[in-house]
């Protein structure tokens, strides 16, 4: 999924504030964060997502898995290269990645991500990396510790976890994918905007709208998941602006997760 006529789909959890692209609205406010450290790229924002290779007890990541590399942070324009420089440093290790996406994500990277993973042939489940090195150091230490390379001690935390847009997208990538039964898979309505040219016109934003959600349609398909859930997502938004909250139950028939997962 790439950029059509300037604009970006982006999505952002559901009890996240308002984006830009193609957003997320909850209607809820939200306590604005502390701004992370700026990542080292230039032009990256504050909270752009990074990846780090984290080592765990026996069965961390799963059954047999103790590494796995953590991804972090909003998904922006330049997220699929920093995934290929940790994947290409792998020499040939296929290790799980625990997907955790933060705030505001553009849904067509999301799914460039996903592909990347797919072609790569790795599982993906979802949790937050608790470094055990971050725990006394501020937040700047510990992105720049993550950003050093080498695995690092951690454990999978999933208590309050919600797998939003953009980490349904990202999770539907894996050969092998899981979800903790205690997650929460949140999927709220979207809409076009464009941050750099804010007016984009009603017709405009109907053809973008269209031309987004078929492609968005055809990659869950292409990763063997149901394009239906878009489908559930854009009925409870139109007729109730409601998120939608899918039921472990519907994991495995919708396609979220594998019968073999890791």
């Amino acid at each position: 999924m790439g950029r059509r006529g300037g604009v970006t789909m982006i999505a952002r959890p559901f009890r996240a504030l308002m984006m830009a692209a193609i957003v997320i609205a909850s209607g809820e406010v939200v306590a604005q964060p502390a701004t992370p450290p700026p990542i080292a790229e230039f032009g990256a924002l504050p909270d752009a997502m990074i990846f780090y290779v984290a080592h765990g007890a026996p069965d961390a990541c799963g059954p047999g898995c103790a590494d796995w590399i953590a991804a972090e942070g909003t998904i922006q324009f330049d997220t699929f290269k920093r995934l290929i420089a940790i994947l290409d440093r792998q020499s040939g290790r296929k290790l799980p990645v625990i997907i955790d996406v933060h705030r505001e994500s553009k849904l067509n990277v999301a799914a460039s991500l996903g592909r990347i993973l797919r072609d790569r042939g790795l599982n993906t489940s979802v949790g937050r990396t608790i470094v055990a090195a971050c725990r006394d150091k501020s937040q700047a230490d510990c992105v720049a510790l993550k950003r050093s390379g080498g695995a690092l001690e951690a454990r999978i935390d999933v208590s309050g976890f919600e797998c939003n847009n953009g980490c349904v997208l990202m999770l539907v990538g894996g050969v092998h994918r899981s979800l903790p039964q205690n997650v929460s898979v949140v999927l709220v309505g979207t809409e076009i905007r464009n941050r750099l040219a804010p007016n984009v016109s009603a017709e405009h934003r109907a053809g973008l709208t269209t031309f987004y959600g078929d492609r968005a349609r055809l990659y869950l398909r292409d990763m063997g998941a149901d394009s239906t859930l878009l489908d559930m997502v854009d009925r409870n938004w139109a007729d109730r602006k409601e998120a939608t909250e899918v039921p472990p139950s519907a994991w495995l028939k919708l396609g979220l997760i594998t019968a073999d997962g890791p």
